[in-house]
């Protein structure tokens, strides 16, 4: 039996990497010897880890791994975020000795972090389509966390490093989609070991179905994903009977609650709590301005056989049998106002979420998962 050492650093705020990641382990846990390690964004010393910031090596952390290496003595070694506790020491740790890597990204941070100018980050783009990051007149660094200098210089340090890591190590990447794998294609990394892998999903059954009629949107509520956009497109839809739920919570939280009355804001939520209201949801809803990895609002959603509405960007129309009818034109709300109005004819809705459900238990089975999975571990 393979022995995997998986290893993650858990986000501050959870969300649908963190929900993924315990999915999986607990998927790879039915067939290998799977030992985890999971780090946390806590800081107890702020000069020390100021030091690791700028080193990007972590001692504590790579004392928890080489002991874990010692002890477990694994076959290969499964990362996935590596920001900022868990530190870059663990690519190091583990090529000095001699285990194989591979690595799921999960987003675009890489492409985003890998210099401090922002010209360079943009490309000749107005727009980032991976972060939203605007060319901005005047402005020379590539200020990634919007709220903080300090920690942008900080992630920048990191990408840099982590980007290097990507070009330079012999690691098996693992992407969510065909569109991230020609992505990466399109850059300089000069890696043929690049498999797409999906994020498993658990199939559940609905069997509490709601008399209340609601669209829901899960997730960090910010410009970038396009919240407010969700929610002027449905008051201006005409949708009869059917309300706007909001769960999260972010930068736009308080200013979006105080200025639309009308819509059900739910704040922070446990994911057992999210998936019930899934569950009993006419439609779940996004407006991402981003390009996506698996959007796990839309996969859970899928899985319960509940509609989604989403825009065509990225990666996120894998996820969905062809010619969907209810995803629209990014950046197109009069299009997006459409989608939802469709959601009036009940008889749709139930043949979308059947179809959706049939989709994605062929495609994101269990099965079909772990047998992908056994193919990259053997991949040469």
């Amino acid at each position: 039996m393979k022995k995997i050492l998986f290893i993650h650093n858990k986000y501050r705020h959870i969300g649908g990497e963190d929900t993924a990641v315990n999915q999986e382990i607990a998927l790879l846990k039915e067939v290998y010897d799977v030992k985890v390690i999971i780090f946390e964004n806590t800081i107890k010393n702020y000069f020390w880890q100021t030091l690791y910031f700028l080193t990007n090596k972590n001692l504590n952390s790579k004392k928890i791994l080489q002991e874990a290496l010692n002890d477990f003595k694994p076959d290969v070694a499964y990362i996935h975020n590596t920001w900022f506790k868990a530190s870059l020491v663990v690519f190091t740790l583990l090529k000095k000795n001699n285990v194989e890597i591979l690595l799921k990204l999960h987003n675009f941070r890489y492409y985003c972090t890998k210099s401090f100018l922002l010209k360079t980050h943009l490309n000749r783009n107005t727009q980032c389509p991976a972060c939203g990051i605007k060319r901005n007149k005047g402005k020379l660094f590539n200020k990634y966390f919007q709220d903080s200098y300090l920690r942008s210089l900080f992630v920048i340090f990191y990408g840099k490093l982590y980007y290097k890591i990507l070009k330079e190590f012999k690691i098996k990447v693992l992407v969510l989609t065909e569109f991230h794998k020609q992505f990466i294609k399109n850059l300089d990394l000069k890696n043929d070991q690049i498999y797409v892998y999906p994020n498993y999903v658990e199939l559940k059954v609905n069997e509490k179905p709601s008399n209340e009629k609601y669209i829901l949107y899960a997730g960090r509520i910010s410009r970038e994903k396009g919240v407010e956009q969700v929610i002027i497109s449905y008051n201006n839809s005409g949708l009869k009977d059917t309300k706007l739920k909001i769960i999260g919570v972010g930068p736009e939280y308080e200013r979006l609650k105080k200025k639309y009355k009308n819509i059900i804001f739910l704040g922070e939520m446990k994911n057992k709590e999210v998936l019930e209201i899934i569950s009993k949801a006419s439609a779940v809803i996004s407006a991402t301005r981003l390009l996506e990895g698996q959007p796990m609002l839309l996969c859970e959603a899928s899985s319960m056989a509940v509609p989604s509405i989403f825009p065509k960007t990225g990666g996120i129309e894998e996820f969905f049998p062809e010619n969907y009818e209810l995803s629209f034109i990014q950046f197109d709300y009069v299009d997006l106002s459409r989608k939802i109005k469709l959601l009036d004819n009940r008889e749709l809705c139930k043949k979308v979420g059947q179809e959706n459900y049939d989709f994605i238990s062929k495609f994101y089975s269990k099965k079909s998962i772990l047998r992908k999975f056994e193919k990259i571990l053997h991949a040469k």
